[in-house]
């Protein structure tokens, strides 16, 4: 059965990876596809029509509907182009997945203002254009669906990736605001976490036997198991679905907890300077949640 018949979806980042499995499997579900790529390099080397077309290409050798896109998620006036594209082809437009990424992988005190920047831009600024893009012609039909690429980045932390991690983080606030303001127009946000082995993942170090072996574990994740789930957010059969944090590596899927008080420390006569550290600290600090990095939480091997 096809989820996704007669829709029209935009899929961003869709030349490589995950949003190229993406676009094609939304094909095969009966879905209209935009594919948008601007053809760089992870690094913002380069620059090329050609992934998104080969991705069109694909789609309609196996008898889909695509056409491809080269606008700049990162630019107002080019996602606007983005949508407005799904509109003037295909008449309307369904769902959008935001999953355009790059890297620019720095340990913090010696990034500079231009690499924070420019994976704030992609990301995050990027995630915002697309769907707020989208928004008033979702508004205007009272229904729509985003799905949003977070990482455990974000969610958990990792070394040297304090411009991804912040873009990644912030993609889930926004995330959640969307699903909250848009929920009288039935209109649904939620974000996912893909373990795959993409363009950025392969900038990973293999220098070290940390690395290597990273890297061997990363390279058995496949792209295209994240395409299900991400389709299943944007098929009719989840209209009850929003505002959560999942995340797919191969043929597991999770779905993550959001931030809640877990401790408290009261006093009746009010907090000073001393008692918070004398009082406070100490009741708080059991706790506590170690220095994570990703990998420490997802060290096993994928399923």
């Amino acid at each position: 059965m096809s989820q996704l018949e007669d829709k029209v979806i935009v899929v961003t980042g869709a030349g490589a990876g995950v949003g190229k499995a993406i676009a094609i499997e939304a094909a095969r579900q009966g879905a209209k596809v935009i594919v948008n790529d601007l053809g760089v390099n992870i690094d913002g080397s380069g620059g090329s029509a050609g992934p998104a077309q080969q991705t069109v290409d694909e789609i309609i050798a196996e008898g889909g509907t695509a056409a491809a896109n080269t606008d700049s998620v990162a630019e107002w006036d080019s996602a606007q182009k983005i949508i407005q594209q799904a509109l003037d082809l295909y008449g309307k437009i369904d769902g959008i997945v935001n999953n355009a990424g790059n890297l620019r992988d720095v340990i913090f005190h010696k990034m500079t203002e231009e690499e924070f920047d420019a994976v704030l831009r992609v990301h995050l600024k990027g995630s915002w254009n697309v769907s707020r893009a989208a928004a008033p012609h979702f508004k205007a039909q009272e229904g729509g669906a985003m799905v949003h690429m977070t990482s455990t980045s974000g969610l958990i932390g990792n070394f040297g990736q304090v411009n991804y991690c912040a873009a990644k983080m912030g993609i889930v606030g926004m995330s959640k605001a969307i699903a909250l303001d848009m929920e009288r127009f039935n209109v649904r946000s939620n974000c996912i976490a893909p373990f795959a082995f993409t363009r950025m993942v392969g900038t990973i170090p293999t220098d070290t036997p940390d690395g290597a072996e990273r890297m061997k574990i990363n390279m058995r994740l496949e792209a295209a198991k994240i395409a299900p789930f991400t389709l299943a957010l944007l098929s009719d059969s989840a209209k009850d679905v929003t505002g959560q944090i999942f995340g797919v590596r191969n043929n597991e899927i999770y779905l993550f907890s959001q931030p809640r008080p877990i401790r408290s420390a009261h006093t009746s006569e009010g907090w000073t300077v001393q008692s918070c550290v004398e009082r406070a600290i100490p009741m708080l600090k059991g706790s506590f949640f170690p220095l994570d990095k990703s990998r420490d939480v997802f060290t096993w091997d994928p399923v």
